[in-house]
């Protein structure tokens, strides 16, 4: 991608494929292939700064799509056919708004993997807001996730797959096949172990690598585990179990990562084949989450992650916190093509609340914003007003993956927000919750 300084008018004219710096000197743009763009700009004698492109020139430049309905597998859909008619749908699940649940996950990965048309419900958790009237109605507990299937309410994620299993048959190996008992056995106690670790704060250096040998322990017999079957997944083939340890693998390796310096991905051999085995399946591709996200949704649902101060640890959350996003190994399959369009079209769908939600003045934060975009999606640097900084970093840190969008899309908005806000200061956005996620308005991202 080509990145222009330069005196900038907003756009005027479009040329097929060519970019017109003056007039005898021509440069392509090299950009996502789902962008048609072909902008022409001038240069003058004296550079002035770039202004950012409008909302209306930002918009003719979005080009993604994604049916939510029949298409791959995503976080905002209400309603999932797999080309079946809507007659076909006996289940309903509730989930979290966000994303965050590991054990609506679990379910979610299942339905999606089994292609059976449902529809869904999303529910507030306790740590962002209050549970709505109306579930509690439903499920007085106010548990997630649940499923409603031919009319009948099921909680607990684990009574919920093997409900699904006897209606719908096995994924796989199901949830009491004889091969399948000891791994759910085997997850628990992997699970157990990385609560040990990272929510309870250690009483001495003796205490905390206690802690980790003995989580080190537990990931050596899920490593003897999978190397014992022929392929990268949990038995023969993807199944059951592999639907089972998805959730909580996926959060030690973000929160370990961030809060103890440890790369659960990069230190075990078949961990990292398993994950690339997984990230080849377009289905957990649409559930998958990143470090930044996990990292900050964890502590209220945990009741508290803790930081052992290591040098590895430090770097690793400075890393996840501030960049570069790009590498960290929360994510390895190739990067889309669309990760830019796809990230501006969400921006857009969402801008008005964006922007209501942000702490800082609006006319300011939006033309901030649309500085940030215009740097993104055509490598024009166009610095935003004094004091945005804080602004556009308050925005970086509440990119939810994949409630608002995929990995590589949130990764290239994080990496453009805080380009753009170094433009104007070191200003930080007003801090994440740690005992709480109310910051994060559920009803502003429906």
């Amino acid at each position: 991608m080509l990145t222009v300084e330069c005196g900038f008018q907003p756009l005027s004219q479009k040329l097929s494929g060519v970019l017109f710096i003056d007039s005898s000197t021509f440069f392509s743009i090299h950009h996502d292939p789902s962008f048609a763009l072909t902008l022409a700009l001038s240069m003058i004698s004296t550079p002035t700064p770039c202004a950012p492109l409008s909302w209306s020139e930002l918009e003719e430049l979005t080009n993604f799509q994604v049916d939510t309905i029949h298409g791959a597998t995503n976080a905002q859909a209400r309603l999932r056919l797999f080309g079946q008619s809507e007659s076909a749908v006996r289940v309903t699940l509730y989930r979290d708004n966000h994303a965050w649940c590991p054990y609506c996950q679990k379910v979610w990965l299942w339905l999606e993997e089994k292609q059976i048309p449902y529809r869904i419900e999303k529910v507030t958790m306790f740590c962002y807001g209050e549970k709505e009237s109306w579930y509690k109605r439903k499920v007085p507990s106010g548990m997630l996730p649940a499923v409603e299937l031919d009319d009948r309410m099921i909680t607990e994620s684990d009574d919920i797959l093997i409900a699904l299993e006897r209606a719908y048959g096995s994924l796989g190996a199901g949830m009491l096949d004889p091969a399948v008992l000891p791994l759910r056995q085997l997850e628990r106690l992997l699970f157990r172990a990385w609560c040990a670790w990272l929510c309870y704060p250690a009483s001495s250096p003796q205490q905390e690598q206690h802690n980790r040998d003995q989580f080190k322990g537990v990931v050596a017999k899920v490593e003897d585990a999978l190397a014992s079957t022929p392929s990268s997944y949990f038995l023969a083939e993807f199944s059951t179990a592999d639907i089972i340890f998805t959730p909580y693998v996926e959060r030690m390796n973000a929160s370990l990562y961030y809060y103890k310096g440890y790369s659960l991905r990069e230190e075990n051999s078949r961990f990292q084949d398993w994950f690339a085995a997984m990230e080849s399946r377009s289905t957990y591709r649409g559930t998958q989450s990143d470090f930044h996200t996990h990292a900050h949704d964890l502590p209220p649902q945990m009741g508290g992650c803790w930081e052992n101060g290591e040098p590895q640890m430090l770097l690793n959350k400075e890393r996840v916190d501030r960049g570069p996003w790009l590498g960290l190994p929360d994510v390895a399959y190739p990067e889309p093509e669309t990760s830019r369009s796809e990230a501006l079209h969400r921006v857009i769908k969402h801008r008005a609340n964006i922007i209501r939600a942000n702490p800082a003045d609006d006319l300011l934060f939006d033309e901030a914003l649309r500085c940030a975009l215009t740097y993104m999606v055509i490598g024009i640097v166009c610095t935003p007003p004094t004091g945005s900084d804080s602004a556009l970093r308050y925005l970086c840190d509440r990119i939810n993956v994949p409630r608002d969008m995929s990995i590589y899309a949130a990764k290239r908005l994080r990496e453009a927000l805080e380009e753009t806000a170094a433009l104007v200061g070191d200003r930080q956005g007003t801090p994440i919750p740690m005992t709480h996620r109310r910051d994060q308005d559920p009803a502003t991202f429906n």
